[in-house]
């Protein structure tokens, strides 16, 4: 096809000759005009003033000052020259001057006003951080030692004021057009600020500063704004300011570890959802576990934070961006590389046409700091993000994403099992009904588990049949009016013919059978074909009855059917049920050797009865077995301080090779040996409850008989 050319004049139209046979010898006419392009001719702001670096400890030692604190003034300094230094920006005197190059466009910084701040924090709050403009250095001090995690000195006001009113004009320019995509090196952080006090490093909390004044300034082209806060800690502060906000969803991934994790509250706990109108945008993503990485942050955006990003239809998007969670950062203890801060930025790119406001958070390597916020700043410039090394999450990591799916899919029809975008019912297939069950976006997994009989039923009437069936198991008898869950366990504990007259007994304390089946992706349903019931405490039933010894069976099950009033937790009934064994049951037998077998969380109970009753002349060992969800468990001795000696002789604990009691092995480059007060700890060369079992059986079947035998031989 030849082509006419323009010899540099735009308003030229462009005339093509074909040599189509049904053209030939036609021109098309096509007129030149401005690309119609919102996104690439813009420039990405980039927020930054020396200014902020103000704000710092002040050093009461030599030591002091030669091992800073984390929250160190050269954090915003080294993201500003490692950008200068790879030519994203010109400026060979840091300085941050206006013109920056032509790449980025500086936004200039302004400290945020009263008004803006009072959008978030109460009156109260503004004058306490403006009283410490006046203070003394000895006040200053006292009350850097009162606070939580936060330092003073007579320029924190002025900072916070730059950090806070920087995060509101980044947000600005974006939302106005004036640039792309934005990126805010500001400092001190901010997601820790709650309404009435700072802490963790913070002063304002800036991001819902900036996110209450877009949607109090621009309510005709923002509605919807989502917070996604990627720092290693949660953002309770935020998360406080939009906790009945339903314009506003805040996602944070972060550690939690039960709560433990700063800023130690049960505030990030997954079940959090908002309160009120703000009910189901609030979505807490709680890393049970620390060390996760680029697999396992990619794994949360994918399985949940991007389904409901688009299902939200933000008109921008924030991303609160502490890199703690990045790869050497000692306090976060994570391993999000580079490349996986790309990525996230790049996925979140695709929301709302490209607003998206980036604010620095925490981050306390000045290396990781650097080199994290470099690669987010070449994907905002329009550079694709790198690949990374680790793709498969861990385990702990889909167990956490399935709890966030199971709790917000009552929200967010994306989460749906087999949503498609159609509103459908769902079948019968369960028992019968007075009618057909609600729409499935109206019913909660809940409401259908109260209505049907539940699985863990099915298997503990199975475990039954195992035992009454087929082995002639009898029933010993559970009446506490104290533990009133244990009188509905009704086959809790259970043992074999003529246990009573038993001289060696054998007692497995085990949670419920696993079931291993195919899910329809469509309904959830398991496939009953395809499905069977793992039970590897029957092995060890059988090999106990087959070696004469007497068994006792102690079945604890996750969760009960019955009474929302009565209060079950496995751990709990695990430590109840071998208490009543022990006190009811033990001194009416004749048995003078016990071993103890435990698996999965109810060998929380072995240890507890261990450490609470003086079983030293009865018992004389305990076998346990634990997969990674399930941690060690250390003796607490009520009796005497030889309970720790006795039980650490007398105790084999099997944990699964991934099992987080052996800390970071590719880090630390070796193992953490477990102390003494969880007993002898062996590692096995498998992961999953049922392999460890399977690979260390025969290594426990000596280890009880050997302990059982030879008490025989001393006592002859």
């Amino acid at each position: 096809m030849e082509t006419e050319t323009l010899n540099g004049d735009r308003k030229r139209p462009l005339e093509i000759k074909t040599e189509e046979p049904e053209l030939k010898g036609a021109s098309v006419i096509v007129p030149t005009r401005t690309p119609q392009l919102a996104y690439v001719p813009l420039k990405t702001g980039l927020c930054y003033d020396v200014r902020m670096r103000y704000h710092a400890k002040i050093f009461t030692s030599y030591f002091e000052y030669i091992d800073p604190h984390p929250e160190d003034p050269r954090r915003i300094y080294r993201i500003y020259k490692i950008l200068a230094e790879n030519g994203l920006i010109d400026d060979p005197t840091l300085s941050g001057r206006t013109q920056i190059g032509d790449l980025m466009v500086k936004i200039p910084v302004r400290e945020a006003t009263k008004e803006e701040i009072l959008l978030v924090h109460t009156e109260e709050h503004l004058q306490f951080i403006e009283s410490t403009r006046q203070m003394s250095k000895e006040q200053l001090m006292e009350l850097t030692e009162k606070s939580d995690s936060v330092y003073f000195n007579n320029d924190s006001l002025l900072s916070a004021k730059l950090s806070c009113g920087g995060a509101i004009e980044a947000c600005r320019a974006v939302v106005e057009g004036r640039v792309k995509n934005a990126l805010a090196v500001v400092r001190p952080p901010g997601h820790h600020a709650e309404p009435d006090v700072p802490g963790g490093f913070c002063l304002f909390s800036n991001v819902a500063v900036a996110a209450k004044s877009i949607l109090t300034n621009y309510p005709e082209s923002v509605r919807r704004i989502v917070i996604v806060d990627w720092d290693v800690h949660h953002g309770n502060g935020t998360q406080k300011a939009f906790i009945d906000d339903p314009r506003v969803l805040y996602i944070s991934l972060h550690r939690y570890e039960q709560g433990k994790y700063y800023p130690g509250t049960k505030a990030g706990g997954a079940d959090q959802v908002g309160t009120g109108p703000g009910e189901g945008f609030n979505l807490n993503v709680p890393w049970p576990v620390g060390g996760m990485g680029d697999a396992d942050y990619i794994y949360a955006f994918n399985r949940v934070i991007m389904p409901v990003c688009h299902e939200f239809a933000p008109d921008l998007v924030i991303i609160s961006s502490g890199f703690d969670a990045a790869d050497g950062d000692i306090i976060g203890g994570c391993h999000v590389s580079p490349a996986g801060y790309g990525h996230m930025t790049h996925a979140l790119k695709s929301l709302a046409k490209g607003n998206l406001c980036v604010v620095l958070e925490g981050g306390y390597n000045l290396d990781s700091i650097a080199n994290s916020a470099l690669r987010v700043a070449k994907v905002l410039l329009g550079e694709p993000p790198e690949e990374f090394k680790q793709v498969l999450p861990k385990p702990e990591t889909i167990e956490v994403i399935d709890d966030v799916i199971k709790i917000q899919s009552q929200y967010w029809k994306t989460l749906k099992p087999g949503y498609d975008g159609q509103d459908f019912s769902i079948p019968n297939i369960m028992g019968d009904y007075d009618e057909l069950v609600q729409k499935m976006d109206t019913v909660s997994f809940e409401e259908l588990a109260a209505k049907n009989s539940k699985v863990s039923d099915a298997v503990r009437s199975y475990h039954k049949q195992e035992l009454f069936d087929k082995r002639q198991f009898v029933q010993l008898p559970v009446l506490s009016d104290k533990q009133p869950y244990l009188q509905s366990l009704t086959d809790l504990i259970v043992c074999s013919p003529q246990v009573a007259e038993a001289d060696k007994l054998v007692v497995l304390v085990h949670d419920s059978a696993r079931i291993w089946a195919r899910r329809d992706p469509v309904t959830g349903t398991l496939d009953s074909s395809s499905a069977v019931i793992v039970d590897q405490s029957l092995k060890f039933l059988d090999w106990a009855a087959g070696e004469k010894y007497g068994v006792v069976d102690i079945n604890v099950p996750q969760t009960i059917s019955g009474s929302e009033d009565v209060q079950y937790n496995n751990v709990n009934a695990a430590q109840d049920a071998l208490l009543y064994f022990w006190d009811h049951y033990v001194q009416y037998f004749k048995v003078n050797k016990i071993a103890f077998v435990g698996f999965g969380d109810a060998y929380n109970g072995v240890v507890h009865l261990c450490g609470h009753r003086d079983v030293r002349s009865l018992v004389k060992c305990s076998v346990n077995f634990l997969d990674k969800p399930t941690p060690l468990r250390a003796i607490v001795s009520a009796i005497d301080e030889s309970v720790v000696d006795w039980f650490y002789q007398n105790s084999l604990v099997f944990t699964a090779y991934k099992h987080s009691c052996w800390g970071d092995v590719e880090k630390n480059g070796s193992l953490k040996k477990p102390r003494k007060k969880y007993g002898r700890v062996l590692r096995a060369d498998v992961d999953g409850l049922d392999n460890v079992v399977e690979e260390r059986f025969e290594e426990a079947c000596d280890f009880v008989v050997d302990s059982l035998e030879d008490y025989d031989s001393d006592s002859e």
